[in-house]
């Protein structure tokens, strides 16, 4: 059986399997602990009543310690392997390994808040976040788009198939600060039909005044109340760029790779890369803003040497 007090001796084992260090790890789950306290109070049951014998009386489970939890959880997000395969590795049944899914998803959330690593989920506040850094933002927004079971429903069919992806999807729309490297701001899931532009539209973003703003033709037509918004510029039909904008379009791109760097961290947690199979609703909405808040965390608590 799989134990955090086993994992920790191989570093490289536990970064394959968690997608974080060691010390990463440790930070997290010094929030992850009172966060579970939090939520599941010892001296209430589950159906929120006071308890009439302590707990901890009768057997202890598999999970019976904070670190465990994590660990249970952190792999499930990262490798994304079948529940019943989970439940080989740490000694539960698939139901049960489904039971402590749901319920720890929600307390890695608050861990992820209250180490202010999650991502911007109200539009309205996103500019107070980013005027609290202090500089200018420099913001790029694109679109994501992750896949998912083939819905039974005809009418779902329609709605969440992509015709750019040629599969059924969910997709989310994202804002990445330029200097900072981290996902800023994650809108609300949405089916994969619904075109980049019409998310941010309808997600009504409010950006700092004083941001610069990088998108792509997905976006062509927004124009936010910002201070420039930067798009490559299309090829004309029957004609060609000429030799200026084609080099502002590598500038431009060398700028927006930077996003994509972004969501490749978001998308090592294998369950928003792979074909999405719990399609509960709102497990896919939840694992995309867990996957934005382990990046983050990465990149604010891995710092790289400086090149000379």
């Amino acid at each position: 059986m799989m134990t955090y007090a086993t994992l920790q001796s191989d570093r490289r084992e536990f970064l394959a399997l968690t997608g974080l260090t060691l010390q990463e790890f440790q930070l997290l789950l010094n929030a992850f602990t009172p966060a579970y306290e939090r939520r599941y109070p010892k001296d209430r049951t589950l159906a929120d009543r006071l308890r009439q014998r302590c707990a901890g009386g009768s057997r202890k489970g598999v999970l019976d310690c904070p670190e465990q939890k994590l660990l249970f959880l952190l792999v499930y997000l990262k490798t994304y392997p079948l529940q019943v395969l989970m439940g080989e590795l740490f000694g539960l049944s698939q139901p049960g390994v489904n039971y402590w899914i749901h319920r720890l998803l929600p307390v890695l959330r608050d861990a992820l808040d209250s180490l202010s690593v999650l991502p911007e989920r109200n539009p309205n506040d996103f500019a107070r976040s980013q005027t609290a850094t202090g500089t200018e933002p420099r913001l790029i927004i694109d679109g994501t788009e992750r896949r998912r079971q083939r819905p039974k429903s005809p009418e779902k069919q329609a709605l969440h198939y992509s015709g750019k992806k040629k599969a059924h999807t969910d997709k989310n729309v994202v804002i990445v600060d330029l200097r900072r490297k981290c996902i800023g701001f994650l809108s609300r899931t949405y089916v994969g039909k619904t075109h980049d532009k019409k998310i941010a539209d309808s997600e009504g973003i409010s950006y700092p005044p004083k941001a610069e703003l990088y998108k792509d033709t997905g976006f062509q037509g927004y124009e936010p109340a910002v201070t420039r918004t930067c798009q490559a510029k299309k090829k004309p039909p029957r004609g060609e760029l000429t030799a200026a904008e084609k080099r502002t379009n590598r500038k431009l791109a060398r700028i927006r790779v930077n996003v994509e760097h972004a969501l490749a961290g978001v998308k090592r947690s294998r369950i928003v890369k792979d074909v999405l199979r719990n399609t509960k609703d709102g497990v896919s909405d939840s694992a995309m803003e867990a996957a934005c808040g382990l990046h983050n965390l990465r990149v604010q608590n891995r710092k790289r040497p400086l090149r000379r």
